[in-house]
């Protein structure tokens, strides 16, 4: 018994660590906008202004090139694009072009490549622009031909559940009012200088707080090098909130249809707070906290007030109440699958050991490149923590080649992701993505690969044009099947 507690007890801890570290650091500023997105655009797009540009029977020409460019300008983890994907497909997007949308933004975004170049190399900055665009679109293609036929009824179920919002048009300010979330989430998200640095610093005296942290950094370590992100004093403090928000918006927005409650503006107020204290900076020292405010914190500061003018003198009654529904119908669907991904995949990263990466990835084999597209699945790391890790796993031996697969299929396939993505299109469909990222992560790091290895562009650009219509065929062979069965 003994022996089973001192294996098990680190591999619960390990998931435990990663789920705190988690609710911490990406749910409120990541995450939360990310919902009142989904559920803004459930809510107040008509179905037609989705269709013109991502319908199915949009030209392919626009929707998916369309999808891939919405998708390049969000620099978010698979968790925080599935709600957006959610949104957009369930208004009425095509399968294909929301399927894009869901590769492309997390694994090619702009952040996410300059990032690339300036951690690892321009080359695989590049080769990482151009595999994940032509794959994102690729995916996104074959998902359409071969489950046309649930897309047709996925089609003509939301033409009659959205009939009700009629054909004209998108308000004004409706539509300044989901910019102004997508805004939120940016300045959120973004790591860039004029948001993350400190305009204007003061000291809170509090006695104990660096004890307090060095408590939390032996029970949830933070280490950069390892993707470890830890447990701060203000990480504490915000999921605490973030279990205030839960209960209060179970109070106050699962009945929301009947009208708003005195719960639903306490979780509202609840919400617009913890987001102003997560965009701040928090620093615990000796003698209390340095609290820096942050262009982020004026960013978010700026957005409430924004949102807050619109929706209570811009946005109608219905308005509000559709769209706090939708969102919180978006939270109930996938934030308990959330959870219990990321608690898995911190247990399973206890079990994982650095030094298999050299024997298994060492060489730009179909093994190595495999390996990269499981080491994506079973060591997810939020957005941009890719990069840094991606460096360690290239300093301990791993090939560039199978390099890029992890870093394809590290944004893409985490098991939470899957788990979620499973609630909204169905267990067959998902297995089918699953199986298309990871067949086309690791043959975009065999290419890559090759050409590290010395083989020519032209001998790639054949080996590319060669498996594409061997795919192509088969698809055709097993849709001609499919129709004949069904035809019998």
């Amino acid at each position: 018994m003994d022996m089973l507690l001192a294996y098990v007890g680190p591999v619960l801890y390990g998931g435990i660590g990663n789920l705190a570290a988690y609710l911490a650091a990406h749910v409120l500023l990541c995450l939360l906008p990310a919902f009142f997105i989904a559920g803004a655009m459930a809510a107040l797009i008509p179905k037609e202004t989705i269709t013109r540009f991502l319908g199915r029977n949009s030209s392919k020409a626009v929707s998916y090139p369309a999808a891939a460019a919405a998708g390049s300008l969000l620099a978010v983890c698979s968790c925080t694009i599935v709600p957006l994907f959610a949104g957009i497909y369930n208004k009425g997007a095509g399968l294909g072009p929301a399927i894009t949308f869901l590769f492309f933004a997390p694994a090619a975004n702009i952040l996410a490549l300059v990032y690339t170049g300036g951690i690892i190399g321009p080359d695989l900055a590049v080769a990482r622009l151009i595999l994940s665009l032509i794959f994102g679109i690729g995916i996104g293609l074959i998902m359409a031909l071969v489950f046309r036929d649930d897309d047709a009824a996925h089609d003509r179920a939301t033409d009659t559940l959205f009939a009700a919002q009629g054909a004209e048009g998108m308000g004004r300010w409706a539509i300044l009012f989901l910019f102004v979330w997508i805004a939120l989430l940016l300045a959120g998200t973004l790591k860039l200088g004029i948001l993350t640095g400190s305009y204007v610093e003061f000291d809170l005296p509090l006695s104990g707080a660096g004890a307090w942290q060095q408590s939390l950094d032996r029970l949830v370590p933070y280490d950069a090098g390892k993707g470890e992100e830890g447990v701060s004093v203000q990480g504490v403090v915000l999921i605490a909130l973030l279990a205030a928000i839960g209960w209060s918006a179970w109070r106050g927005l699962e009945n929301i249809q009947d009208g708003a409650n005195v719960w639903t503006r306490i979780s509202l107020v609840l919400i617009g707070v913890t987001l102003l204290l997560a965009s701040l900076a928090v620093e615990s020292t000796e003698t209390g906290l340095h609290i820096g405010l942050t262009g982020k914190f004026f960013g978010v500061s700026i957005a409430l007030g924004a949102l807050y003018r619109i929706g209570s003198v811009r946005l109608s009654v219905d308005e509000l109440r559709d769209w706090l529904w939708e969102s919180w119908r978006f939270v109930k669907q996938i934030f308990p699958l959330l959870v219990v991904g990321v608690f898995i995949v911190g247990m399973i990263r206890v079990l994982i050991r650095p030094e298999w990466i050299e024997a298994l990835a060492g060489s730009n084999s179909v093994l190595g490149n495999l390996t990269g597209v499981a080491f994506g699945v079973f060591m997810y790391f939020p957005t941009l923590v890719e990069v840094p890790i991606a460096k360690m796993f290239l300093d301990l031996g791993m090939h560039r080649g199978p390099l890029l697969a992890y870093l394809m299929s590290d944004p893409e396939l985490s098991l939470q992701s899957i788990l979620i993505i499973s609630a909204i299109i169905g267990r067959k469909k998902t297995a089918t993505y699953v199986g298309l990222v990871a067949l086309f992560s690791a043959s975009a790091g065999m290419t890559y690969g090759a050409w590290v290895n010395g083989v020519s562009v032209f001998v790639l650009a054949l080996w590319l044009a060669g498996f594409i219509a061997v795919l192509a065929a088969l698809l055709s062979v097993a849709s001609r099947h499919s129709n004949a069965l069904k035809g019998v």
